[in-house]
This record gives C-alpha cells, sequence and structure tokens, in this order.
C-alpha cells in the first residue's frame, strides 16, 4: 500500500476540521433559532436607519440638486466643507455645542450615579420604590410637554420661580430672554429628564457587588461613606468607564428638538448649536433656499469629531484604566 503524503494528510485534516466547524455553527443556529429571530427586529432596525443612509454621506461632496439625484448632481468635493469653516457662526456654533456637552459631562454625566448611590443606601422599600417612580417620570414625558412645563415654571410674570424670587425680595428674571441663562435651563432640563433613567442601569451594577465585601467592611468598622469609596464607586467603575466613553463620542450632539422649543433669536449667542444651525441653513433655507449639501457635509464633520472623541476615550481608558470598549 502506498504512504500518505504529509501534505496531503495535512489539507485533509483541515478540510475535515472546517467542515465540523461548519456543522457545528449551523446546528448551534438551529439550536438558537428563537434567540436569534429576537435580534432580527434591532437587526433590520439599524440596516434601514443606521447603514444604508450612509450612502447619503456622497450629497455632502455635491451641489445637490433634488430631481438630479444623488448620482446626477454636480460633484463639488469639500466646497461646503469650506463654507462652513469659513461661516461667521462656525466659531459660535462649535463653541456653544462643546460648551454644553462639557456642562452635561461635569454635572449631567455623574448625577445619575449620585442617585443610584443613594437609592442603594435607602433600606425603606416603599420610599425607595417611591423615589424611583418619581425620578423615572420625566423619561417618558415628550420633550414638547416638558419644555411646556419650563416655560410656565420660567414665565416672568406667572412662573412659579420668578414668584419665589420676588418673594423673597428679588426682581423677576427673563430666563430664555437673557443669553447667559439659557446653558442653565438646559444643564438642569437635561438633568431632571434623564437621572432616574439613567440610575437604572447604576443601580443593576449596585446589585450585583458581594454582599460579603459589605460584611467584611461592616466588621472592619467601616462607616457608610467608607463603604461607598471603597466598595460600591470601585464596584462600578467599569459601567461608569464605558458609558463615558460611549457618551464621549456624542460630544458634539445634542438634542435638537429641547434647544430648537428653547431657543430664539435673543439667546442665539449662547443657544444656536450644531444641530439648530443645519436645521436653518440645510432645511429651513434661512438666507437662501434649503441647501442639503451644507447640512449633510457639517453633519459629516460633526460625527468625524464624535468618532475622534471616541477612539481617544477608548485609547486613554484602556492606557490608564485598563478597560475599554474593544
Amino acid at each position: 500500500m502506498g504512504r500518505l503524503h504529509p501534505e496531503s494528510a495535512g489539507k485533509g485534516l483541515e478540510t475535515n476540521v472546517a467542515t465540523l466547524h461548519r456543522q457545528s455553527l449551523l446546528s448551534r443556529i438551529h439550536r438558537d433559532r428563537y434567540l436569534l429571530l429576537l435580534l432580527l427586529p434591532g437587526f433590520v432596525y439599524f440596516v434601514i436607519f443606521a447603514y444604508a443612509p450612509m450612502g447619503g454621506i456622497l450629497i455632502a461632496f455635491q451641489d445637490f440638486k433634488a430631481f438630479k439625484g444623488i448620482w446626477g448632481s454636480p460633484w463639488a468635493g469639500f466646497k461646503h466643507f469650506g463654507e462652513f469653516f469659513t461661516s461667521p457662526y462656525f466659531y459660535r456654533v462649535v463653541k456653544n455645542t462643546f460648551l454644553l456637552n462639557f456642562y452635561l459631562i461635569v454635572f449631567g454625566f455623574p448625577a445619575p450615579i449620585v442617585l443610584a448611590l443613594m437609592l442603594n443606601e435607602f433600606r425603606h422599600r416603599v420610599l425607595k420604590r417611591s423615589i424611583q417612580t418619581i425620578s423615572y417620570l420625566p423619561h417618558f414625558i415628550s420633550t414638547v410637554v416638558i419644555v411646556g412645563m419650563v416655560l410656565n415654571f420660567l414665565s416672568p410674570t406667572s412662573g412659579i420661580i420668578n414668584k419665589i424670587i420676588v418673594a423673597v425680595g428679588g426682581r423677576p428674571i427673563y430666563f430664555l430672554a437673557e443669553p447667559q441663562w439659557f446653558r442653565v435651563v438646559y444643564v438642569g432640563i437635561d438633568i431632571w429628564k434623564g437621572i432616574g433613567w439613567g440610575s437604572i442601569i447604576y443601580l443593576a451594577a449596585l446589585a450585583g457587588i458581594d454582599p460579603e465585601l459589605y460584611d467584611a467592611a461592616k466588621v472592619d468598622g467601616a462607616s457608610r461613606w467608607q463603604r461607598i469609596i471603597h466598595i460600591n464607586i470601585p464596584g462600578i467603575s467599569s459601567t461608569i468607564i464605558i458609558l463615558f466613553i460611549l457618551r464621549m463620542g456624542s460630544i458634539l450632539r445634542l438634542g435638537f428638538e429641547q434647544v430648537y422649543l428653547l431657543y430664539n433669536p435673543a439667546i442665539y449667542r449662547t443657544a444656536d448649536v450644531i444641530a439648530t444651525f443645519v436645521y436653518r441653513r440645510g432645511l429651513s433655507g434661512e438666507g437662501g433656499p434649503p441647501d442639503y449639501s451644507f447640512g449633510t457635509a457639517v453633519g459629516l464633520f460633526e460625527s468625524i469629531i464624535g468618532l475622534f472623541f471616541l477612539l481617544s476615550a477608548n485609547w486613554l481608558s484602556k492606557k490608564l484604566a485598563k478597560q475599554s470598549l474593544w
């Protein structure tokens, strides 16, 4: 009998392994077919609303004409990017967007963490659940309704806030007509609306901490504050880091609806952000017809900056905290 050549044997073994791997994969897919079906709606959603529209990025490099379509519109290169960078509004909208996001990170990002740590220390179940329910509610209220409530609260004539100011001897403040108050109002609304909902994931992380750590700390005489510092915060540090990295990816993104409903020409100096500028110039056609190519170019610029911050935050986290998204 002839001997089998080593190379032929190796190729045959690789083929058998590949075949077994495919069979194993197919068997796992068949076994988990119902679980995979649960992923289908989310997969379809992202394909339709996230990946398919990415082809529209071409508009940023064209003088887009709706009747000619993407393939028939003339090529413009980086013309619209240049228009945005040299626009007299460039510095204002970028500065306002960065500042609002900076305040949201400094004051808004820690707020759900603080609330979760406080709720975790509550031992009265009824009181704890009541606070949770009340703090969650604003998240489910429409932005239009939220802004309407705030406008009533801050009204210079009938608002409860100004009535309190007048009652203590002050003068009414026109919060939404004075530029210096817009950022305070916006950040306050964002915290009020998101603090309860954002605390859910931190409460879940706190629930996963080993109770024996608390028992050992009590035996060692650790106070409640020391247990929070040395057990609770380190226990949820990985969750905090991951959410912070994701938050950095949207450094130039703000809730357009909330800003649009709150601002007016009198406070453009501090309230005009990239999203509202794109709407006025790209969709509503401020100073001329709508410029879809310009709006798309600004949106692409916004996404690139967000990607840069996301990658930078992930890299720093990997170097300093040994934790990252990938």
